[in-house]
């Protein structure tokens, strides 16, 4: 019994040092919360691999393993700016990595140089057979697109409608809303054009 408090106060130092890493974003820890339940998901590049603990359950996946890391821009109602990197392992196992962590209801926090860092360094630390892709999944990028073509066409058929009766309020309001949609919608595809890159080039515009 004694032995084991006396070993409490090395425990509560290990703790305070990782989280102390995490917040400064040495480019080797990292940490998020997914949703205000449960504990954050936690990581950590060691010398012999990936280390992740999610809702109690830790594992390390040796750097070999790691079969394919993709990027892609997530924003959502509470971030504009959130960021994600999945990461697949041999044998289907997969692991997400955001770029904000939840604080309260009502505020998503982001961590721009902590996750920058850390997936920089664990793209150094792969083996050389890993697979780098950007972006979405090609049939979702295309059928975005073809979404978004179809919408701007219903918009200009009814500016050009709205200005053969005159109506020159709602056309100015199509235009708006056109502009709107194409900056918003637009920007996410825009920047989660499928492709690939290398270890050494992160596309930028999928990092915060």
């Amino acid at each position: 019994m004694a032995l084991a408090l006396s070993n409490w106060p090395r425990w509560i130092s290990a703790k305070f040092a990782r989280a102390k890493a995490e917040a400064a974003g040495d480019g080797l820890h990292y940490a998020y919360k997914a949703s205000l339940a449960g504990t954050a998901h936690r990581f950590e590049l060691r010398d012999n691999g990936l280390w992740w603990s999610v809702f109690g359950k830790s594992e390390t996946w040796p750097y070999e393993t790691i079969a394919k890391i993709n990027l892609s821009y997530r924003p959502n109602a509470m971030h504009p700016q959130r960021f994600r990197a999945d990461i697949e392992a041999a044998g289907g196992k997969r692991m997400k990595i955001y770029s904000t962590t939840w604080q309260t209801a009502a505020l998503m926090l982001p961590q721009d140089h902590a996750y920058r860092v850390f997936v920089a360094e664990l793209h150094q630390r792969v083996a050389p057979q890993t697979i780098f892709t950007a972006g979405i999944a090609r049939p979702l990028y295309v059928t975005g697109l073809c979404f978004i073509a179809a919408v701007l066409a219903a918009i200009a058929a009814l500016a050009v409608r709205g200005l053969l009766v005159s109506q020159f309020a709602g056309v100015l309001f199509l235009i708006g809303f056109g502009v709107l949609f194409v900056w918003q919608v637009g920007g996410f595809f825009r920047r989660n054009r499928p492709g690939t890159y290398t270890a050494d080039n992160l596309p930028q515009q999928l990092l915060p």
